[in-house]
């Protein structure tokens, strides 16, 4: 044995000393065994408790690769009957089902004997889970036993890491513990470990197994040691970094990640790497890194790419939102659009210095502000922005005032139908903690008059990891919204976000813009889960993210979603409040209601009539001139309005402007005639612009023309 070769067998013998094999009992570990055929000597052997051969370690010199001995190896094993080989050089060690699998396999550690044992065991009672019938009281709809049907499927070809995509609310867990129960009851695995990017989701997960699988016991794992009892291990990644170590990494021999498209990356990623069990990614979201686009610092992303970890192409199952939208598994939704006026704003809204009212700031705002205008008469500020550096009390006032007009009243929608969202429990995103707690009391101010008692809360908010009561106070939120009747509006920073299930939810209010096309994804799914008496919900976007993320387009949604590094963590900042007037700008207000491929829902006559109207509006407004920007802006929702009731209308009278919702809140007929110079000047307009949309002789638009999309 030469000085290489020595080195390696010191290193093995300290690794498995510190798994507590006893290497001087020869009764557990055995040394240069001889083999039957007198070919040779087995470098080690490992011995169960009775001293039964279990697995050979061939160890290679230092600087060789171990897996050049796997001929070598098979012969010493096929020779002794064991059914677990070792390579190992000292610095790498693979492992080998020899009798079930082509090759050996990279693992971080050689086994414990209790995890070689178990393993085993399993050998003698183990069947092919295909055999084995699937539990269809916890899993029974079709889509969800052809995904347990396929992952077994990849199982037995030798395939160790698999990727499930499934929409938000089509029972993922509840199709991974079906798989988990089929797999126990064909003796293919032992211990499962579960994980969750949450602490308050383990509860709900462990909830969800121990109901349907009472047969296997699970807890969830907050701190100290794994508990060796139990079969089922829930926990989050971030609970099991200053343990995992201490286990081998045959402990598991399966690690179900749910919402894998979040934490299971980075520094993470060594406690999965560690365990050697069949690793299953959940997801509704799988997605690659695109370093060319770069996400918001405080959507949490970090650099991922969840088909890379999994090892596929693809993901190994995918049942989409779209999919389960049509084939009724999903509440189809509807989205109401408005902006406020500086939220609309192109390139960011200009604030002057005279619209703050400096007397109302403190000392710290009034040092900051003087510094950014830093003798400038204005202030660019983008609008995306608001809420992380800037708020701007009024804007969210505006948007409580909107949600609780349309609440009650509903709004047109481009057909000129009247559309109304459900009443019931809402969900609504924010941005920080102190936006949350000051939307929440403007909602709870805006439906005084719905509560029973002046001292229910109508809204209430909660927070993660923002404060050290935080998170223990939400989750009694949580629970407080889901089984009573008040709060029936929960404010989110980051709780709500993924992973919480409430088919009660009716309405999602999206305060918050993200970038994420995955978060977006993810919180939309809040509101996709069927209830009785649900037909639909209603996602009311006050920032334009729907538009940003093509949710009325085909891309936008399912299959896998580019995603993009995380930059540096943000520095937490202090909002400065602007106290400068904000509204609703009409002009952004839009209904729309799409059908189960994301497409918006519009009768093809309608379509053709509105383009054809449309394109003679635009002929017309070209031919307008010594308009000011007000008059500009009144055509502007004007041409909206006749697009959208394309299909009734044969003139413009000057009574639209009074029975038109959008220009009702403008001042209706008597500021249309002060916009336009008066009565007679209005009146010269619309039959002009009737000669131009209705006459006869009308020019008929080409085909061009035609298909230009309204403005905006």
């Amino acid at each position: 044995m030469n000085d290489n070769e020595a080195r390696a067998r010191v290193l093995i013998d300290t690794q498995l000393a510190d798994l507590g094999w006893d290497i001087h009992d020869s009764n557990a570990v055995r040394y240069e065994v001889a083999l039957p055929d007198r070919g040779g000597f087995a470098d080690y052997v490992l011995c169960d408790r009775h001293g039964r051969a279990l697995a050979v370690i061939e160890a290679k010199r230092f600087s060789t690769d171990p897996g050049s001995a796997t001929a070598q190896a098979r012969h010493y094993a096929e020779q002794l009957g064991v059914p677990y080989i070792f390579l190992a050089n000292g610095r790498e060690t693979l492992f080998w089902e020899w009798q079930r699998e082509a090759f050996p396999r990279a693992v971080k550690t050689f086994f414990k004997q209790d995890d070689l044992e178990r393993r085993a065991a399993t050998l003698v009672l183990r069947v092919e889970p295909a055999g084995v019938p699937i539990d269809t009281r916890i899993a029974g709809r079709n889509y969800q036993i052809a995904c347990i049907d396929t992952l077994c499927r990849e199982m037995a070809s030798g395939r160790r890491k698999l990727l499930v995509e499934m929409a938000t609310g089509t029972g993922k867990t509840r199709t991974a513990a079906a798989l988990i129960k089929r797999l126990f009851q064909a003796n293919a695995i032992t211990r499962v470990l579960f994980l969750v990017d949450r602490i308050p989701l383990a509860r709900q997960a462990v909830d969800a197994l121990t109901e349907h699988l009472p047969d296997y016991p699970a807890y969830v794992l907050r701190g100290g040691r794994f508990r060796d009892e139990k079969r089922i291990t829930v926990t989050t990644l971030q609970s099991m970094v200053n343990i995992y170590r201490d286990y081998s990494s045959g402990y598991f021999d399966l690690v179900v990640s749910d919402e894998c498209h979040r934490s299971i990356y980075g520094k993470w990623s060594g406690v999965l790497k560690h365990f050697d069990g069949i690793q299953i990614g959940l997801t509704a979201t799988p997605c690659v890194a695109r370093p060319e686009d770069l996400g918001d610092d405080e959507d949490g992303l970090t650099v991922r790419d969840t088909l890379r970890f999994f090892e596929v192409e693809r993901p190994t199952f995918s049942y989409r939102l779209r999919q389960a939208i049509a084939e009724g598994h999903l509440a189809p939704y509807q989205i109401y659009k408005a902006k406020t006026v500086r939220t609309a704003a192109e390139g960011g809204f200009t604030v002057t210095r005279d619209e703050l009212d400096w007397t109302a700031m403190d000392a710290a705002t009034h040092a900051e502000l003087t510094l950014l205008f830093d003798n400038r008469s204005t202030l660019v500020v983008d609008p995306t922005a608001l809420e992380r550096r800037f708020t701007i009390p009024e804007r969210n006032r505006a948007i409580v005032r909107e949600f609780r007009k349309v609440y009650d009243h509903g709004y047109l929608d481009r057909q000129g139908v009247l559309r109304k969202p459900l009443i019931g429990k809402t969900v609504v995103f924010a941005v920080t903690k102190r936006h949350a707690a000051f939307l929440a009391e403007l909602f709870d101010q805006a439906f005084a008059d719905r509560k029973t008692d002046p001292a229910d809360r109508y809204a209430d908010y909660v927070v993660s990891g923002l404060g050290p009561d935080d998170s223990a106070d939400g989750l009694t939120k949580i629970q407080r919204f889901k089984k009573e009747r008040f709060p029936q509006i929960l404010v989110s920073v980051n709780m709500l976000d993924t992973g919480f299930d409430c088919p009660e939810v009716v309405n999602l209010v999206f305060a918050r813009y993200t970038r994420s096309t995955i978060l977006y994804q993810q919180m939309r799914g809040r509101g996709t889960r069927k209830l009785s008496g649900k037909p639909l919900f209603t996602l009311f976007d006050f920032v334009g993210v729907s538009d940003l993320h093509g949710d009325a387009d085909t891309w936008g949604e399912g299959g896998v979603v580019r995603e993009t590094p995380r930059r540096a963590p943000p520095t937490p900042r202090r909002l400065l409040a602007l106290d400068i007037d904000d509204r609703i700008d009409p002009t952004t207000r839009e209904w729309i209601t799409l059908d189960e491929d994301g497409n918006i829902v519009r009768p093809a006559a309608s379509e053709q009539r509105a383009a054809e109207l449309g394109a003679r509006f635009e002929a017309w407004r070209l031919q307008q001139s010594g308009l000011d920007a007000e008059a500009e802006r009144w055509l502007t929702l004007l041409g909206n309005q006749i697009r959208a009731n394309a299909d009734t209308l044969d003139e413009i009278l000057p009574e639209h402007f009074a029975c038109f919702h959008v220009f009702e809140n403008m001042g209706g007929l008597h500021e249309a005639r002060r916009v336009f110079g008066g009565a007679a000047p209005l009146e010269a307009l619309l039959d002009s612009l009737n000669g131009a949309l209705f006459a006869d002789n009308a020019a008929l638009p080409t085909a061009d023309d035609a298909s230009a999309p309204p403005p905006t």
